[in-house]
């Protein structure tokens, strides 16, 4: 089942505004994203954090390579 946290990584930023951009650089690119709080069992500078399908891993990756400054890719659980 998709929904289930093991089937989704985040990525981790240093501000909002890089998670903003990373939301336009995404949409731009057709993938499949949602932005979150930062789940309580993880500490983040930012208070948002960007969930995706972790078959996606690699284009999300590319997509922000080079766009925006990311802290941590990692699996959601």
């Amino acid at each position: 089942m998709m929904d289930q946290p093991e089937n989704y990584d985040v990525v981790f930023f240093n501000c909002v505004s890089h998670a903003i951009k990373a939301e336009k650089v995404l949409k731009a690119t057709g993938l499949t994203f949602k932005i979150i709080p930062v789940p309580r069992h993880i500490s983040s500078d930012c208070g948002v954090c960007l969930r995706f399908p972790r078959e996606q891993k690699g284009a999300v990756e590319a997509a922000l390579q080079g766009q925006v400054e990311v802290r941590e890719i990692r699996p959601l659980c």
